[in-house]
Parts: structure tokens; sequence; C-alpha cells
């Protein structure tokens, strides 16, 4: 995981890992469309279910699907909690390098550590299962952590790009009638620091707003205006809140997150 843009994938050529990877993928193809269900069922048995389900297809209510009836799990339990109980604490679970040169390694245990702290004191703030949050970050490993700790509670993000307007963040916070914006003082960009939570302020100046909070990560140490009784910042705030918590399983259909169209030739669609 690196904050600055990643290769283009045309720069690698292809090889013969990519032929045997191509054959592979027809072979699930295949298998998948001579037993649909069956070919789920199976890659479902790979995640822990708190509770297995019924059915695995119905589609009695055409055309709407639901997957895996009565089937509850943890998405965050999955990602990160059952990788520690196997005993794959110490292994490397997110390596981070930022544009200006610092780096961190996050092993599959702090980053237990690191969800159990954000989930436990997003629920201090009054969020509960069913709620939104919209996520308004560049690429830092407290974006992935609160993502995991939004899944974890039931709670469904939504992920707005760092370089959208207050407008673009705007619309999409009021959409998804989001409690919580979760962002950063500012970030790097071509060896500079760039403010972000400015963007947040201007987002949320115009009205009402269903936002209630606004958590903010100290990336790059610039100056950053606080509302009170409003904005948070992370370091005050989820870095001393208990690293243990136990996680809650959820229905299969349950909203993980919502993602949104572009935009760019009408409002976004969530």
């Amino acid at each position: 995981m690196t904050e600055t843009t990643a290769d283009h994938p045309d720069a690698y050529p292809p090889s013969a890992d990519f032929a045997a990877s191509a054959n592979a993928d027809a072979s699930l193809y295949a298998r998948a469309e001579a037993d649909r269900e069956g070919f789920w069922a199976e890659q479902a048995q790979r995640l822990h279910w708190e509770q297995p389900w019924t059915r695995v297809l119905d589609w009695d209510d055409a055309p709407f699907a639901r997957w895996f009836t009565g089937g509850k799990l943890n998405v965050a339990y999955n990602c990160v909690d059952r990788h520690v109980l196997d005993g794959y604490g110490d292994q490397v679970a997110i390596h981070w390098e930022g544009e200006p040169g610092d780096s961190r390694d996050l092993t599959y245990a702090d980053l237990l550590a690191e969800v159990s702290r954000a989930a436990n004191y997003l629920t201090s703030l009054g969020l509960v299962a069913g709620d939104r949050v919209a996520i308004y970050m560049p690429m830092v490993p407290e974006a992935i952590v609160s993502m995991l700790a939004c899944a974890r509670l039931g709670l469904t993000h939504s992920v707005v790009f760092a370089g959208f307007s207050p407008t673009a963040l705007r619309q999409r916070a009021d959409d998804a009638a989001a409690r919580l914006i979760i962002t950063t003082d500012g970030q790097w960009r071509r060896g500079k620091p760039a403010p972000l939570k400015d963007a947040v302020d201007a987002a949320l100046a115009g009205g009402d707003s269903s936002v209630e909070h606004v958590l903010v990560v100290n990336r790059t140490g610039i100056d950053t205006p606080m509302v009170a009784g409003r904005d948070l910042w992370w370091h005050e705030t989820v870095a001393h809140a208990s690293p243990e918590h136990e996680a809650q399983a959820f229905d299969a259909e349950h909203p993980l997150f919502i993602l949104y169209t572009s935009g760019t030739t009408g409002k976004p669609k969530g």
C-alpha cells in the first residue's frame, strides 16, 4: 500500500504465470456455469460463518436475489481476527510507504488492535449498525482501519476519493445521510503537504447536514482549524480507546459499503 499512484499495469509484460492464471480462470468459469450454487457454496466455505446459511441463492422474488439466506458473518473478523487466531498475528498485513519517505508495517495483530480501537471509539460516538460513514482520506493505513472498523460494527461506509471537491463530498454525504466523516488534516502531493480537512469544512458549510462529527487523522501536521463539538483528532480519541473488541455477526445481505458513480454526467448514484 503506497500513498502515491501505482505503476500502470501495462508496464508489466505477459508471462507464463499470466497464461496459467488465465487457464485457471477458465476452469473456474466452467465449474461455476455447470453448478452455480455449488460453486459459490464452495467459495463461501473459505470464510468464517458465525451462523451457516440455509439457502445459497434465493431468487424466488425476481429480479431481487438474496445470497446465503440465514447466514451470519463479520467481514472484519474474516479479514483480520481469524488470521490472528490461526497463529499469523506476527505476519505483516499492511506494508505502507508514504510519499515523503515514511513507512509503516502493521502485522495482523497490530491491525486487529487498531481496528478494535477505532470500533470502540465509533461506538462511543453513538454509531450503531446501519448508520453510514463517509471516508475522505488519502492512501494511509487509517483508511483501511476505518473501513474495517465500520465493517466490524455493521456501519455502511462510503469511500470518497480525496481528490474530489467539497461539493462532491457533500453530495455523497447527504445522499448516504452520513453521521460521520473520517478524513486527514492534509495529504502529500508532489512532495508538499496540501490541506484536505479544509474541503470537509467547506462541504459542511452549506446548510444543515446529517454529519455530526468529523474525525481527523494528523497526517501532515499543517495548521488545521477544528470546529468545537464536531471535530475530533484521531490521536486524541481513537488512539486511546481499548484495543479489545468482540466482533458481532451480521446477516449475509447486510450492506457493507456504498459505491457511487463519478457524477460526471449527473448526480452521483450510490
